[in-house]
């Protein structure tokens, strides 16, 4: 039995970088997504983490096509979606929803909470009015909202609140996979914790595969199965969640788990004299360096690292892409 779910093989997104009279020439590639190749289990949650500017979230837009992929495949539930026209991915949506950053950004001022949640509905024509109507009093309960706020407005909501709408919304169509784009990151940290243990409520009740995009390492050690870690468009350590905080491999790795704050202020001191401190930017993706891409920055590089790049390999249960190994 198939029990991927999701697969990309040698996926690119590359935005290109024009000037000229009305732009036409095209004199460089933005390189957001630099052949990347993953795959998300059934009912797992594959946590993908990196520095902001990585490629993390143009990453899940473009399973999702609402970036076009510049080459790759992308194979969902055994079909390559990768090049379904645009007026035929209808079916598709409702088998792959998102969930986004900013809950207020992504809901209509002018809508009420009843006929967001609606609208996905409508749209793929799920049953009648009434039939409609019981099914958002059903998914408001689900995420934790009183029905009777039906005709509320967005605004009339807390951040928290929103979130839900905007998971109540997601969950309407019964996705396979969900897209949860630093779905945190904008709300309260007294906040963020209910809104954690209920998309893993939602997950273990509606048997969900989560993509979980976040900056966040603290967050992906409760939710996540395996973690993919991100650095300028490419995969630079793929791992069991448990084994990746025991023993990361990559330096990148090493250096953003030592930056996870201790709420213990005796071990946060011994911490701090073994935090890895990272000097640089990271580089353009426009022009990315030679050899192995995180090199400008890496404590431990060595001549091979400046010359070639590293392929993803495995070693043991966690696949690393350097050459140290």
């Amino acid at each position: 039995m198939n029990n991927i779910l999701l697969k990309t093989i040698n996926l690119k997104k590359y935005f290109p970088i024009k000037k000229g009279v009305f732009f036409q020439k095209t004199i460089a590639n933005l390189k957001a997504v630099d052949g990347v190749s993953i795959d998300i289990k059934k009912g797992e949650t594959l946590a993908l983490v990196g520095e902001s500017g990585c490629g993390k979230s143009t990453l899940g837009r473009t399973l999702m096509r609402l970036y076009e992929p510049t080459s790759g495949d992308i194979i969902f539930d055994s079909q390559n979606i990768t090049r379904i026209p645009q007026n035929k991915l209808k079916p598709l949506r409702k088998n792959i929803q998102m969930i986004f950053q900013d809950p207020y950004a992504s809901l209509n001022p002018r809508m009420t909470v009843g006929s967001i949640i609606a609208e996905p509905l409508k749209t793929h024509g799920f049953g009648t009015r009434n039939e409609r109507r019981h099914k958002i009093f059903e998914l408001m309960d689900t995420v934790g909202l009183n029905p009777s706020y039906i005709r509320r407005y967005p605004h009339e909501f807390s951040g928290g609140q929103r979130q839900r709408i905007g998971i109540a919304r997601t969950l309407a169509l019964n996705p396979k996979l969900i897209i949860a784009d630093e779905p945190i990151s904008a709300l309260d940290v007294s906040i963020q914790a209910q809104i954690i243990n209920l998309l893993i409520e939602l997950q273990i009740y509606f048997g969900l595969s989560y993509i979980f995009i976040t900056h966040d390492l603290s967050v992906v050690k409760h939710i996540s199965t395996r973690v993919a870690v991100m650095y300028l468009g490419k995969i630079v350590e793929l791992a069991p969640t448990y084994e990746l905080f025991k023993q990361p491999l990559h330096p990148y790795t090493e250096a953003l788990l030592s930056a996870i704050p201790v709420p213990d202020p005796t071990f946060e001191k011994m911490r701090r004299s073994q935090r890895i401190i990272l000097t640089g930017d990271i580089p353009s993706p426009i022009d990315p360096p030679k050899g192995c891409a995180f090199h400008t920055r890496c404590p431990k590089k060595f001549d091979r690292c400046m010359i070639e790049e590293p392929k993803l390999q495995q070693i043991g249960n966690t696949k690393v892409a350097c050459h140290l190994y």
